[in-house]
């Protein structure tokens, strides 16, 4: 059924039956998903913030310990983002059943709320599970909460959806896998998550400035400490843009039925 058919209302119903049912499944795997990500971060905190922290006590003023907690906390919301939104939809093209989503008196930008939604939020509850592992190990102080959440929410939602149009892409599961190990975890450690770009040398920091992901990093860590590699008007602009671009792409993706029709 073509999304001209749908119905015009809101459909609440439907997309919370599709929201609850992405959150079931996380729920039945509650234990890896906690568990993961804090012994993850508490190696991290081992690694980076004992070997490395014993040489390089501070960042610009602060605790190299705390000064990784909004890049540690980012490199897992980008990844779960992807991966979350990506096997949510992915594994219905994968049994078939996403044509009896496509013929459900539900529109495009509602499966999208709905599958998007879920993976945002389980993306986010990973982050505060994070935030308060690494309150454990360092003093953390947040100058802007309100731009820390609003930082958080927005991250994951844009990476979901990027995450959503990787789901619609893939023919196989290696290819869910390609680009948050081979291209998001890279950009994200070369995006000054364990460090700040203005120690690199002019050339270098001229380069990563062409990383989309140190502008992420730069806006988030700039709300817990008020610090930041670049402009935090230009972070926001630059998520809101990527956000813009991801939404554009999937409205095109189910006006043509890219990879979902064939």
């Amino acid at each position: 059924m073509s999304t001209a058919t749908k119905p015009s209302r809101f459909n609440r119903y439907g997309v919370w039956a599709i929201y609850k049912f992405e959150m079931a499944r996380a729920l039945r795997t509650l234990l890896q998903s906690v568990v993961t990500p804090v012994m993850t971060t508490s190696l991290y905190f081992v690694v980076f913030g004992a070997a490395i922290g014993s040489r390089m006590t501070e960042v610009n003023g602060i605790a190299y310990g705390s000064f990784i907690v909004p890049g540690l906390m980012m490199l897992s919301l980008l990844t779960q983002s992807i991966s979350n939104a990506s096997f949510g939809i992915y594994f219905p093209k994968f049994t078939g059943t996403v044509y009896e989503l496509l013929s459900a008196p539900v529109s495009s930008m509602e499966i999208v709320l709905a599958y998007v939604g879920a993976a945002a939020s389980k993306s986010i509850v990973l982050g505060l599970i994070i935030l308060a592992t690494a309150a454990l190990f360092v003093p953390i102080t947040i100058l802007h909460p309100v731009w820390m959440i609003a930082f958080l929410v927005l991250t994951a939602a844009t990476f979901s959806l990027f995450g959503f149009i990787i789901g619609l892409w893939a023919k196989g599961f290696e290819q869910l896998q390609f680009i948050p190990m081979l291209i998001i975890t890279p950009l994200t450690f070369l995006g000054g998550a364990f460090y700040s770009i203005d120690m690199l040398p002019p050339a270098w920091r001229t380069v990563t400035l062409f990383n989309p992901v140190v502008y992420l990093i730069s806006g988030f860590r700039w709300s817990f400490y008020g610090t930041s590699d670049v402009s935090v008007s230009v972070s926001l602009a630059m998520t809101l843009g990527f956000f813009a671009i991801c939404l554009a792409v999937v409205a095109w993706i189910f006006k043509t039925g890219y990879r979902l029709k064939s």
